[in-house]
């Protein structure tokens, strides 16, 4: 899972308020009769995520931010999943696999009876479609290829049977995070309207799924609304709507917490973490998380064929170059300043959270600019009469360095790694962009330096594939298209090594390959990395119960892999203070319900009531908090 940005109601509180939502409830269906979850006993429970990026894209076979990832896993199936407790493999769309004795074949039991959320069959063939479409995609294999690298053929011989044919014995085929799409809707998305297919759901048509939610609404860098699926196959989620609402920035996010306009704070900066501890009806949580954060370099942007593009500085091609500014970076300062020492000092690209999997370097490189300095003199970058370094031919380490404007964390970091990169003669111009808009210049290889970040899946097969020399950037119909590879690093040592793991089924074996391939990368250094960070997260307690981590008992309880906590929240029961301290019910909903005294009142201004609730749901929906 891919972030590149790392990767988001009130009921009746007493006897007199339940009575007057039994009066005004009519009204409201009749005054807001587009919300699909209403009701004429009581309002739907919307539960409100806050985030500060909004997804890339709703098309799965397009976005990459972890953002996106959560919206894609929330309306689609995988064949099998990620247990909450730890990471294991359990049961999905597949109730059972079995591998053949000659391994050439995995077949895979997929569950009966199931229908799609517009009442089409859910079926094996859905699955064959969807392995088949990337398969046959070069667009569709940015996101996916990796997982289908080793299947040559899907086949669906009746509707309960999916029949995958492999090249090799491969250890992931337990493990195939692809999302399984409705052949009936994707079929007329051909190869070239897949690339600009929005896949965004309406009131009126929502998105065609069959996860837990479905996508009724959004408005861009605003809000994405998901309604509960009740035909989803582990049963219909104890909320009505889930609504990840975007904010500008995290101060603006811990506030919205803080008053009650949100139920659920993703992604928090260390400052308005802490600021949020104790705070009336809010648990924070610091959860063990499998992202890490790098100063990226332009090795040498190249097609997978191999043909140069882009601009970057080509003094960057050069490893002790590399090496070198890696010992200039205090990971700790950054750590402590950025993160508020929550997180630890990055080294390889496989988080501690994965300790049989996760490398140790035997050559750590540490914070010493004496040492940067003596490599880069070694390297023939001498100290040039402006205090920065040049090669003999007169080319200066003068970098750019592109940080992302929809994450405090990276701007800070931005600053940071120039200064220390300042200190030891290299010239640093940083340049803040959006996500969206560093995304295509990595892509056409237009960059020197860029900070961002991953977020590892227990499988470590894609993370692995990003550094793959054919996972570079490709030529489709005359335009240059992003893939997976972002330092666009190539080895064909690497390459053995990745084929190597792809196919061994011994999990010692595999692990040792896994850390072979790790310390390459460090040893070559595509990537500096800075930081392996946690997840700052918090949420109204007061509100939601239920919430589940992943891994037990410290994961982090949104952006999993898989959807535990959407499935298993539920409004609390009890009453207890609101942020203002007055009784509050517990759960959240778009409404913004207001507290009527007096029930002779109420009956006299029922309908007002009830068109004011309907403006209030619309303009908390169209606001973007400042």
């Amino acid at each position: 899972m891919r972030p590149k940005s790392r990767r988001t109601r009130v009921l009746a509180g007493g006897a007199g308020l339940a009575l007057a939502i039994a009066l005004i409830a009519p009204a409201i269906a009749n005054a807001d009769s587009a919300s699909p979850s209403a009701s004429p006993s009581a309002p739907p429970v919307t539960f409100t995520v806050g985030v500060t990026t909004d997804i890339d894209s709703a098309n799965p076979f397009t976005g990459i931010l972890a953002e996106s990832y959560e919206i894609y896993q929330l309306e689609y199936p995988t064949l099998t999943e990620y247990s909450a407790a730890d990471f294991g493999t359990v049961p999905g769309l597949a109730e059972s696999w079995t591998e053949s004795a000659d391994k050439t074949t995995w077949t895979y039991k997929i569950r009966a009876g199931l229908k799609w959320s517009d009442g089409v069959p859910l079926t094996a063939k859905d699955a064959a479609y969807t392995f088949n479409r990337i398969l046959n995609g070069d667009y569709e294999k940015t996101n996916f290829g990796s997982y289908v690298a080793n299947i040559t053929k899907a086949e669906a011989p009746d509707d309960t049977t999916l029949v995958l044919t492999v090249a090799k014995p491969s250890p992931i085929m337990a493990k195939l995070s692809v999302y399984i799409l409705p052949e009936h809707i994707w079929k007329s998305v051909d190869e070239n309207a897949v690339k600009s297919y929005k896949n965004e759901g309406t009131e009126a048509v929502p998105t065609v799924g069959a996860g837990p939610f479905l996508m009724i609404e959004r408005r861009v860098g605003q809000f994405i609304r998901m309604k509960a699926n009740p035909d989803f196959w582990r049963g219909k989620p104890a909320v009505d709507e889930v609504v990840f609402k975007v904010y500008k920035n995290g101060d603006a996010l811990g506030q919205a917490l803080k008053k009650g306009e949100i139920d659920f704070a993703d992604s928090l900066e260390a400052n308005v973490f802490r600021s949020l501890e104790g705070a009336p009806g809010v648990t924070t949580v610091q959860a063990v998380y499998s992202g890490f954060s790098e100063l990226a370099f332009n090795t040498g942007a190249a097609l997978d064929d191999g043909t140069a593009i882009g601009d970057g500085n080509p003094l960057l091609k050069d490893k002790s170059l590399r090496q070198a500014l890696g010992w200039a970076i205090d990971r700790q300062v950054i750590v402590n300043k950025v993160l508020g020492g929550g997180g630890t000092a990055g080294s390889t690209i496989i988080p501690p959270l994965y300790a049989s999997l996760h490398l140790d370097p035997a050559n750590p490189v540490g914070y010493d600019p004496a040492k940067a300095k003596t490599l880069l003199d070694a390297a023939g970058y001498p100290v040039g009469a402006d205090g920065i370094r040049a090669n003999a031919n007169g080319d200066r380490l003068s970098f750019r360095l592109f940080v992302r404007s929809d994450s405090a964390e990276s701007k800070k970091s931005g600053e940071f790694l120039k200064g220390f990169l300042n200190a030891v003669g290299v010239e640093v111009n940083v340049k803040v962009m959006s996500s969206d808009a560093l995304t295509e210049i990595i892509g056409q290889g237009n960059f020197d330096m860029f900070e961002w970040g991953w977020v590892v899946e227990p499988d470590p097969n894609y993370q692995l594939s990003t550094f793959i020399c054919a996972n570079r950037s490709y030529k489709d119909a005359g335009s240059i298209l992003a893939n997976l590879s972002d330092s666009f690093y190539c080895n064909p040592a690497y390459d053995a090594l990745f084929e190597q793991q792809s196919t061994e089924t011994n999990v010692d074996k595999r692990a040792a390959l896994v850390k072979q391939m790790q310390q390459m990368l460090y040893d070559d250094a595509p990537y500096v990395v800075t930081y392996y960070y946690p997840n700052y997260e918090a949420y109204r307690s007061d509100r939601f119960e239920g919430l589940v981590p992943q891994p037990n008992p410290d994961g982090a309880l949104l952006f999993q892999y898989g959807t535990w906590s959407y499935e298993s929240l539920r409004p609390v029961t009890t009453i207890s203070p609101g942020p203002s301290n007055e009784p509050t019910n517990q759960g959240s909903s778009s409404l913004n319900w207001i507290l009527i005294g007096g029930l002779a009142a109420l009956v006299i201004i029922v309908v007002v009531v009830g068109v004011t609730l309907r403006r209030g749901r619309e303009n908390d929906m169209n606001s973007n908090e400042e």
